[in-house]
């Protein structure tokens, strides 16, 4: 299902030229905000004071952007009959652009990991994807972040590679923008304070070739994103593969998010995996069946069936102990045929093959005859699917609710342009006319049924095989897992606290949840929330809150780093306090992203905090505290100042409530570095 964002951009026609001039004002706040991250008049305020320098307005692309941006939170995905919770909000794991607040843009300089053969248009594909690769570089533009592009293009020709002004040409005319290709890394820092050579938008070195990149290099990934602060990957593509552009820079970049085309492809892959539609069958083509075993063995453990196609269905005859022509068999791959059948009998699911083929002579495609499977004679070749093959296809998949089709229907000999190919896509035609969800992956299987009609909105589209074989087979997409998580699900407050309008404080990094307990029996007029990524944990400390008679705490097991602002801006009191209390140094050094305080972290506490509001910060080593207090003070714009007299540390904890690790480290005689930071 594609985004109605797309959607709207294919209906209304609306040439990209018009995208330049996006005044700010009509990114209404709703849309581009809908976590509600700050209250509403801020928002304004913030939107009045930036709108005085903005571009200039155009009456045509208001209109435009509105539609856009409001498809873009509500998507176009169907909530299930048998669940209450949109897809997207129960499945999607990162954070999105869609979703990030666009006040944070403003001036930023942003990196585009750009997926280049869409915008070349060398790889097959609908307008749809286009036009979101290209809304994701429009929208952070007119939301005034200065962009940076990435990316890697291929060969010009057979001798030489498509030059870095070619291909900036390219993009400033797709764009409507003027790209300028940067010379060196240098640029991007100089682009950061004013732009280069009037440039809208920066294009960086092809990556093509580039060992440094295939490596993941630590210090290219550093140079790579110099001046970087807001790392947004739309090359989902890439997401299996560790790249120093789509993974390194992330940990130098204070937000990773994904973009438009990168979230539609993601909730796309999300799908392919669902089961809640039964009977579900996949239908698999192609050869190479060592390398798939895996992720042939996670389907025969999902689906109701397994229907094989192409060079992998005399791979399963031979597996069963048929005869087949040897030089159509994997006979490195026999075992684990053998397991994937021995699994789908313990499951007692079918596993279909071919009875029969359209074969046609070697040298000779004119010559067309039908052979069984074990009757094929020397000089022919199968094409195809058999009549009594499509015959028990088409009656095994009448009865099913969700189909796949991933691989190639060829047998890797012939062209797949042949007579009986259009047979099998007259019967997912039916079946997806009668209610049956179909999903193909991959180009293979995409090219089959290019050309029809109803092809581009009937069935379920997913291009990129090798990603999808990766996702099937239990792989965690490196692509996916550097980008900034969002929480997944809407907190029912009334149910958490016995009255969710008291104002909440909130404890980062929570550990065994002690802490919160006391305080939480000695301040019943405030609720209390930990934030604590260690699962185990935060399960022993809702145990333990299950025994107590308190209502005012609460514990969640997350990422707080990257879902402060998503959990704590639907909370409906007020935010008074924020501690966090960091006892490991290892979170502070600096070749890690994952440090529990960062910029993103920082900006979040900021915008939700009320005046008056307070951060308490604390650590065993000092230089862990100072740190803390550094970025408070830089990011906190003004707005954060240090709420005590001019000693350099609190003495004594501030709550007469200590940490378990607080309690050792003054048992030991060591000291602890305590500081108290005020919202004015």
């Amino acid at each position: 299902m594609m985004l109605q964002a797309s959607s709207s951009i294919h209906r209304s026609q609306y040439h990209f030229d018009s995208l330049c001039s996006l005044p700010l004002k009509s990114l209404m706040f709703r849309q581009a905000n809908p976590s509600n991250t700050i209250s509403r008049p801020q928002s304004c305020r913030w939107i009045d004071f930036l709108s005085g320098s903005w571009r200039s307005s155009c009456s045509r692309f208001k209109s435009f952007c509105s539609q856009v941006l409001d498809s873009c939170n509500t998507c176009d995905i169907k909530k299930d009959k048998d669940t209450n919770i949109d897809r997207l909000d129960s499945v999607l794991p990162v954070q999105t652009l869609r979703n990030f607040p666009i006040e944070k843009l403003y001036g930023e300089v942003v990196m585009v990991r750009l997926d280049s053969a869409l915008l070349l248009n060398l790889r097959v594909s609908d307008d749809l994807s286009l036009n979101r690769a290209i809304l994701t570089i429009k929208y952070l533009y007119n939301a005034g972040a200065k962009v940076i592009l990435a990316s890697n293009w291929p060969q010009a020709n057979a001798s030489r590679l498509l030059s870095k002004e070619a291909f900036a040409d390219h993009l400033s005319a797709l764009l409507n923008v003027k790209v300028v290709p940067a010379n060196d890394a240098s640029a991007i820092l100089q682009f950061k304070m004013k732009n280069v050579e009037n440039a809208d938008v920066l294009l960086l070195d092809n990556l093509t070739n580039n060992k440094e990149e295939v490596a993941n290099s630590y210090e290219f990934s550093k140079t790579l994103s110099s001046g970087v602060s807001i790392f947004v990957n739309d090359a989902f593509s890439l997401s299996h593969r560790v790249l120093a552009s789509t993974v390194g820079v992330a940990r130098f970049c204070h937000a990773s998010v994904a973009g438009f085309h990168f979230e539609e492809e993601l909730l796309q892959l999300m799908k392919i995996s669902e089961t809640k539609k039964q009977p579900y069958v996949a239908i698999i083509g192609g050869s190479n069946f060592l390398k798939k075993a895996n992720t042939l063995h996670v389907l025969a453990s999902t689906c109701d069936g397994l229907i094989f196609i192409g060079k992998l269905a005399f791979q399963i005859m031979n597996g069963f102990g048929l005869s087949v022509p040897t030089h159509l068999v994997e006979h490195d791959a026999v075992k684990e045929a053998l397991e994937l059948i021995k699994l789908t009998q313990q499951r007692k699911i079918p596993i279909y093959f071919q009875k029969d083929f359209v074969c046609v002579k070697v040298g000779k495609p004119e010559l067309v005859e039908i052979y069984a499977y074990n009757e094929i004679l020397a000089g022919w070749v199968p094409v195809d699917l058999g009549p009594v093959s499509m015959k028990e296809t088409s009656s095994m998949l009448s009865t099913c609710k969700k189909v796949i089709l991933i691989g190639s229907v060829s047998f890797g000999s012939l062209e797949e342009d042949n007579v009986r190919t259009s047979q099998l896509v007259s019967v997912l035609e039916r079946i997806s006319k009668n209610g049956s969800e179909v999903i193909l992956i991959g180009n293979a299987a995409c090219k089959v049924f290019a050309g029809k009609s109803s092809y581009s909105n009937q069935y379920s589209v997913f291009r990129n095989a090798s990603v999808a074989w990766e996702f099937l087979r239990g792989t965690k997409l490196p692509g996916v897992a550097i980008l900034d998580k969002a929480f997944q699900y809407n907190l029912n407050w009334h149910a958490i606290f016995a009255d969710p309008t008291k104002p909440i404080a909130v404890d980062i990094g929570s550990g065994n949840g002690l802490f919160i307990l006391k305080v939480a029996r000695k301040c019943t007029d405030l609720n209390f929330l930990g934030l604590e990524i260690n699962r185990k944990l935060v399960q022993r400390c809702l145990d333990n809150l299950h025994q107590s008679e308190f209502k005012n705490g609460y514990f969640i097991s997350t990422n707080a780093t990257s879902t402060f602002r998503s959990i704590v801006s639907s909370y409906p009191g007020d935010l008074v306090l924020v501690a966090i209390q960091c006892p490991n140094p290892d979170f502070n050094r600096e070749d890690q992203r994952w440090r529990m305080v960062q910029r993103g972290l920082v900006e979040a506490i900021l915008d939700l905090l009320i005046t008056n509001g307070k951060v308490f910060l604390q650590s065993d080593i000092e230089t862990v505290t100072t740190r803390m207090k550094h970025l408070f003070i830089t990011y906190g714009k003004g707005k954060l100042v240090v709420d005590w007299d001019d000693r350099d540390w609190m003495e004594e904890n501030p709550f007469g409530v200590q940490t378990d690790w607080e309690q050792h480290v003054i048992e030991r005689g060591a000291p602890m570095y305590r500081i108290i930071l005020k919202k004015v």
